[in-house]
Formats: structure tokens, sequence, C-alpha cells
């Protein structure tokens, strides 16, 4: 599902994100690396995963790349809901910080993601990630490119 390719009725990045979550039925990559947004507000966003031994990388732990692509997607959409249906973004920077490894006992994980600041052609968000304990596992700060979308895109 692209929801901005598909955004025949011109809705905002809210009411698009909204409406994916009413859809249940989250894009390919949730779907590979079990993952889905719960939670959607203006500037804010929640993805909630289940890592499991698919994710696990060769030193017996989950991937770092499992909770990049949560905090990375917590940042985006949290950006995401702040757009117009004429506007579009994409991350140029994520830094991640990882405070305690994940497993499959991990799980459920929860990343959030907020919007530090917004602008007309950039914005900062950041994101953590908490284990089903509360626990802080992984951190990231992101800088997003905020671009208009052409019309026939749209």
């Amino acid at each position: 599902m692209d929801v901005i390719k598909n955004n025949v009725a011109g809705r905002s990045g809210l009411e698009q994100l909204r409406t994916l979550i009413d859809a249940g039925t989250p894009p390919p990559i949730g779907v590979t690396m079990g993952f889905s947004l719960v939670e959607i507000e203006e500037g804010r966003a929640v993805f909630e995963g289940h890592p499991d031994h698919s994710v696990y990388n060769p030193i017996g732990s989950v991937h770092g790349g499992y909770a990049a692509t949560l905090l990375d997607s917590a940042c985006g959409c949290a950006v995401h809901s702040r757009l117009t249906a004429e506007q579009g973004y994409t991350t140029l920077e994520l830094k991640v910080a990882y405070h305690r490894p994940l497993s499959d006992m991990s799980g459920p994980v929860r990343a959030e993601g907020r919007i530090l600041s917004i602008g007309r052609r950039a914005a900062f968000a950041e994101a953590t990630l908490k284990d089903a304990e509360g626990r802080l596992c992984a951190s990231a700060t992101s800088t997003l490119l905020v671009f208009a979308i052409e019309p026939s895109a749209v």
C-alpha cells in the first residue's frame, strides 16, 4: 500500500496514516519484519513489533537493523503526520544508539517517534525503542527532507 501515490482523495499525511492503521494491513516491510503502526497523532507515531528468530544476526541476538528500521519508521511517520497531501519526505540521516540487546523474549517492543521541529524543507525527529518491560533498548535522532510532490504523482 502506497499511501502517497494512492492518495486520490487528497488526504493529509495524518489522514493517510490513519487510513493505513484502519486498513489493518501493514506495508510489506512491516510484514517482513513483524511490526506495524499502532498509534498516530499529529507529530507522534508509535510502532509495535514482535522480534523473532527471523531477525536474528549470527551472534544470537536481534540484528541492529531491526531496531534501526523501527526507529526510522517512527521518526518518518511522526513527520509524515504533519505533511499536506502535496508533500513527501525522505530520511537524510539517522543516528542510532543501542542501549540493550533485543531477543525473541523482548517483545512486544514499541518505537515512539516525535517531531522536534519541522520547517518548509527539513524536519528533525527523535524516537525511542522500549521492550515489553519498558526498558530503553535503542534511541535515534533523524533529519528528514520535506519536499513537494509533483501533481501527477498525487
